[in-house]
């Protein structure tokens, strides 16, 4: 009989690859924490630009993860629950900004919303100026952040079926109530992870940001563009920051993982 490892089942060669998966994500996170200047660590990471990016960088997180509900649970809800003519594009078109890379990204949202783009220039006769401003930030991180929560939720959705919304609708429920008090508790677990990766993937946009939104301290410059612009100027600052960076994305998952035990 092959000899497998105890409790899991698992044959024992399985663990060695599994290792190296987990060194190949955690070394370059211990090698950057080798090189954080601790004895200085607060004050590089507490000046004034860095604070105002950090701060900048939860807000328009924050924002971005709302615009990722209101839109992406609709979105998601419609591509797991009914068939339409076209769904098999749509839900591609969703999804291809997982795929894109995110400067490619900045450029379609500036020919877009941009002063010369298809929508801009209507909006800028009205006087409203989206890109290279906070507005464009949050449009950005929503842009990349919103398949996470689509491919999260509708993922649920699939996996929990259909059946008790059919026994609540046969019992006179009406469809929203349907969605209120069965679906949406359903797969709970799923919107609030989906949400989290959401708000985990706007913190570290970097690419649809920099190229829509630029970089203007205060008003553009969130936490990653700030260590991009330290990193020439202040080595140390961008590695403290880097840091602080992935103490926040750390937080944020291991807050996701509890919330969804919990559910």
């Amino acid at each position: 009989m092959r000899r497998t490892a105890q409790y899991s089942g698992l044959p024992l060669w399985l663990f060695a690859p599994a290792a190296a998966a987990a060194l190949f994500i955690m070394l370059p996170i211990v090698a950057m924490a080798t090189r954080v200047e601790w004895s200085q660590f607060v004050s590089l990471v507490t000046s004034e630009s860095s604070l105002q990016a950090l701060e900048l960088s939860v807000r328009t997180s924050t924002a971005s993860t709302v615009v990722c509900l209101v839109l992406g649970v609709p979105l998601a809800l419609t591509l797991a629950r009914s068939a339409f003519p076209g769904q098999g594009l749509v839900r591609s078109l969703v999804l291809l900004p997982l795929v894109l890379p995110p400067v490619v990204g900045g450029i379609a949202l500036l020919y877009t919303f941009g002063r010369q783009g298809l929508l801009g220039r209507s909006m800028d006769v009205l006087g409203i100026q989206v890109a290279f401003s906070t507005t464009a930030v949050v449009i950005a991180q929503a842009f990349v952040a919103m398949p996470f929560l689509v491919v999260s939720l509708e993922g649920s959705l699939r996996t929990a079926g259909r059946r008790y919304e059919a026994v609540a609708a046969t019992l006179g429920a009406k469809p929203t109530t349907v969605l209120r008090r069965v679906t949406v508790p359903l797969v709970l677990p799923g919107l609030v992870s989906g949400a989290v990766l959401s708000f985990a993937r706007s913190l570290g946009e970097f690419g649809a940001t920099l190229t829509f939104a630029g970089s203007l301290e205060g008003v553009t410059r969130t936490l990653p563009l700030e260590i991009y612009v330290q990193r020439e100027a202040n080595p140390d600052a961008a590695v403290a920051l880097s840091f602080v960076l992935v103490g926040v994305a750390v937080v944020v998952v291991g807050l996701a993982r509890r919330s969804k035990e919990h559910l």
